[in-house]
């Protein structure tokens, strides 16, 4: 095996760290995988060296995809208070290099590496090979947040596109959405996408939902929410349903705005879960349903990505490109 490379996906709420063998067809290590909270360690560093202590491993060389903005040498996590420096990993891990990432960077460079089991097609259209030709993905995923990113091939090339376009404004489309937004705006003021399609925003749908019908739901979490939709609580099936078609009408917006007319992948953590819902619900309805543009959007696929590892495998697919 040659040199292996550290890989790290970090999240708002877990840190995942994995091997990765450059020289291999597929270079994830998926044996490797090790998972920990980010609140057990003070820095990315202190649990990458947990984590190369654990498995006896002394890489020269890392990969890290954060959730957050990259630059310079700094990633400042969106929803954790990590920062992570790439100086201070390198001195800290003993590596010779470090690539620092936007964690949506790695998941649109795992495209290019799923297979037919880690993929599921919502609505008809069939995704389109990556046969060299020019094309355009974007990558949307909620999780702890809501991220975006974009995959572009030309001329047999690809790059990554790093964004903050879960950060991206709020856009009811029904009078139930503006009401929503109405509730959400007296809590937050500006109301965004991650608010809306997260984990967190899940909850915000629900207390938003209850409260027009002059219900106090308490403290919840995003796993009661999706428990009581399944369980057929009705607010709760209602904030899953509206999740869904907002989740569609905003990666609608991506292939208008990002001009992604080969397709959108759905990643992130909360995608396999929700994938029946995904299916059953108004989210292909709205994706398409851009007014003009919808023939043209009847066209785009639209992706689940069901690979339980996606950032680590893009991380995989820099680590083989640099």
């Amino acid at each position: 095996m040659a040199d292996p490379v550290l890989l790290a996906d970090i999240g708002g709420t877990n840190a995942r760290f994995a091997l990765a063998d450059p020289g291999a067809a597929m270079p994830l290590l998926e044996d490797s995988i090790r998972g920990f909270p980010v609140g057990a360690f003070g820095s990315l560093a202190e649990a990458g060296r947990h984590y190369l202590d654990a498995l006896g491993a002394r890489p020269s060389r890392a990969v890290f995809a954060v959730a957050g903005r990259v630059e310079d040498d700094l990633a400042r996590m969106t929803n954790h208070p990590w920062v992570v420096s790439r100086q201070r990993a390198l001195e800290a891990l003993g590596l010779e290099s470090v690539e620092l990432v936007n964690d949506f960077v790695a998941q649109s460079m795992a495209v290019g590496l799923l297979g037919e089991d880690d993929i599921a097609v919502l609505g008809a259209p069939a995704p389109l090979p990556a046969d060299g030709s020019d094309r355009t993905w974007a990558v949307i995923g909620p999780g702890t947040g809501l991220g975006v990113g974009a995959l572009v091939a030309r001329e047999g090339r690809t790059w990554a596109l790093a964004t903050e376009g879960g950060h991206a404004s709020f856009a009811p489309g029904t009078p139930e959405e503006i009401a929503i937004l109405e509730r959400l705006s007296g809590e937050f003021g500006r109301v965004s996408n991650e608010r809306i399609v997260s984990g967190g925003g899940l909850v915000n749908l629900h207390r938003a939902i209850s409260q027009i019908a002059g219900v106090d739901p308490g403290p919840m979490r995003p796993e009661d929410v999706t428990a009581g939709a399944a369980a057929g609580d009705r607010r709760c099936m209602r904030a899953v349903d509206v999740f869904c078609a907002v989740f569609g009408a905003i990666a609608g917006d991506l292939v208008l705005t990002m001009g992604a007319w080969s397709g959108v992948y759905l990643s992130g953590g909360m995608v396999p879960p929700l994938l029946d819902s995904l299916q059953h619900s108004g989210f292909r309805q709205r994706f398409e349903g851009k007014g003009r543009y919808a023939p043209a959007m009847a066209r785009v696929p639209t992706i689940a990505v069901l690979h339980p590892q996606p950032g680590l495998l893009g991380a995989a697919a820099l680590a083989v490109a640099a």
